[in-house]
């Protein structure tokens, strides 16, 4: 019997549980995506991160240039934090919803973070977002064939369990 206890112990103690979350920040004249991982079991792997906004609450969008879908003041992208862990970025044009980020690994206490402007397309003040305005966006985490993804609640923060990746 003991040592049936020991061997559940020892399985529960090798299981790797990684959160990786995404907040999002309401800012003038610059909105801000933070990204970061409460472990450091996948440090080195490599991995793509999505941000979509196809499903938030305030229909969002990136608005990105002066003319375009977006309203008023725009904001380019721009990597404000962690850019050595930054290995690509897809290209982002007004009015697209999708951004993706390839990391070479998320340790934790190393954020990512960006800038870009985020304007709502159905609320009465397009230039300035809630919180609950991104609520239903997703953050979707991929390596290799693994994907999983989860939801921005309605405090703008979207956090996806990552367990047991391959370091």
């Amino acid at each position: 019997m003991k040592s049936l206890v020991f061997l559940s112990a020892l399985v529960v103690a090798t299981t790797a549980k990684a959160e990786i979350t995404a907040t999002f920040i309401e800012g003038a004249p610059k909105d801000r995506f933070v990204l970061s991982s409460d472990s450091g079991i996948c440090a080195d792997t490599p991995i793509s991160v999505t941000v979509d906004l196809t499903g938030s609450a305030g229909k969002l969008i990136f608005d990105v240039s002066e003319t375009g879908a977006g309203v008023e003041v725009f904001q380019p992208f721009e990597l404000v934090a962690g850019g050595d862990r930054v290995t690509g970025a897809s290209r982002v044009s007004d009015g697209d919803k999708r951004l993706t980020l390839a990391l070479n690994g998320l340790p934790k206490g190393a954020d990512v973070a960006f800038t870009i402007d985020v304007d709502d397309t159905i609320g009465a003040r397009e230039i300035t977002v809630t919180d609950a305005e991104i609520e239903g966006a997703v953050l979707r985490v991929r390596s290799g064939d693994r994907m999983a993804e989860a939801r921005f609640e309605s405090d703008a923060v979207a956090t996806l369990d990552w367990s047991d990746c391959a370091s």
